[in-house]
């Protein structure tokens, strides 16, 4: 007997090699394999609701893609040799060719702009759900390695130009950007389940901090922390504090201004930070003195930056805004990273965010932001020349 179940072994792995040989002749080409792709979806979905309509398409590619068509070839671009380099042998669609690099992304776009399972995003494309799977993944990993230079601290003239433009918007001095933080939320299995992740809402979520520019650009972002933690501890974790805290970011030009007072580079946050010599924070609601009521309304306006860039991210990537199903925790933080990335890349590449998918409500609707108590003395002079530079200004302006 022992012959024949070698033999048998010996037709199955013909038949494995076989198969093989069969899937690597299958011609995967460096332009689309299967140029009609959009045509195919346009047409298949342009009627869903919500959609611009079938007599729109440049207004719809931006619907179901959040690009326009030129950002989205430009995204193509930096993924496509990763796409090409190793196809694996699940990526074949029901015509029996490899999917294009410009299919392959627009599936994973699609799953992360409309957080729709895979099953939906699949059938919107002809594919099956392990297809999905792959295809997203793939393209995530890529994007991650071939992006990061749209996601990194700005150059000293960069800088410069977001100081100037902050001054000029809110009239706040070498204020360099405004930080914030998000739940991104999550069931998991039973097994991974633990205090540590389940938050205030009792809800399973993982943080997202970010800190954003001018134009609502992600500058630095820390991600793949707890959501139990509180907003001041997620700081303290991140790699901009220890930093900032050596003395090594936001060390740049000092302003001065009459009588004598000085301000340093800084950031502006909520009342779930510290008040740090680099992080601005606004005074507590009590009894509050012209000159600090009108300080807390321009630090507000300025930090609001950060509370839209995060609707904008979660609406626009919905993916983020869903409870995720049993997530990989080690997978998640790239996928994050990746939504952030795909926002600047729009803003850098001259597309207009759309307004209109922007999450109407609070980014981390439901959660209350636990009111940090620490309180620098250093910071605490920092706000206090800031709030006497803001009020000279006002009097100044209606003295004029």
């Amino acid at each position: 007997m022992a012959p024949t179940k070698k033999s048998k072994k010996r037709n199955k792995d013909s038949k494995k090699l076989k198969k093989r040989k069969n899937l690597s002749v299958v011609p995967m080409e460096p332009r689309a394999s299967d140029p009609d792709w959009w045509e195919i979806f346009w047409h298949k979905n342009c009627s869903l609701s919500g959609s611009p309509g079938r007599n729109d398409e440049a207004a719809g590619f931006k619907y179901f893609f959040r690009t326009s068509k030129k950002t989205f070839d430009y995204i193509c671009s930096l993924v496509r040799e990763d796409l090409i380099s190793r196809p694996p042998s699940g990526l074949i669609n029901i015509e029996g060719r490899l999917l294009s690099v410009e299919k392959q992304v627009a599936i994973a776009m699609r799953r992360l702009a409309s957080g729709e399972s895979q099953v939906s995003v699949g059938a919107a494309f002809g594919v099956g759900q392990s297809t999905v799977s792959q295809v997203t993944w793939r393209f995530v990993e890529a994007l991650e390695q071939r992006a990061k230079h749209h996601l990194q601290w700005p150059s000293s003239s960069r800088l410069e130009e977001i100081k100037s433009q902050f001054e000029a918007f809110f009239g706040l001095p070498n204020c360099c950007g405004a930080i914030d933080a998000t739940h991104i939320i999550m069931t998991l299995p039973a097994v991974q389940t633990s205090d540590d992740w389940c938050d205030t809402n009792n809800n399973y979520s993982m943080f997202l901090q970010g800190i954003v520019d001018h134009q609502m650009r992600f500058i630095d972002i820390v991600t793949g922390w707890p959501g139990a933690m509180t907003t001041s501890r997620l700081l303290k974790c991140s790699r901009i504090f220890k930093l900032c805290d050596a003395g090594e970011r936001l060390n740049g030009n000092v302003k001065k201004f009459s009588g004598g007072s000085e301000i340093r580079e800084y950031l502006v946050g909520g009342v779930g930070y510290p008040l740090l010599p680099w992080l601005i924070t606004p005074y507590e609601n009590d009894n509050l003195s012209p000159l600090n009521f009108n300080f807390n309304a321009v630090q507000g306006a300025a930090k609001l930056l950060a509370v839209r860039a995060f609707s904008q991210l979660k609406g626009s990537w919905r993916i983020l805004n869903k409870v995720m199903w049993r997530p990989d925790k080690r997978k998640l933080p790239s996928i994050i990273l990746v939504c952030c990335l795909l926002q600047n890349i729009i803003i850098d590449n001259g597309d207009e965010l759309q307004p209109d998918v922007a999450l109407s409500g609070h980014h981390d609707l439901g959660y209350q932001e636990h009111c940090c108590k620490q309180l620098d003395p250093l910071g605490n002079n920092l706000r206090e020349n800031l709030a006497k530079h803001l009020h000279q200004n006002k009097e100044r302006v209606c003295s004029s």
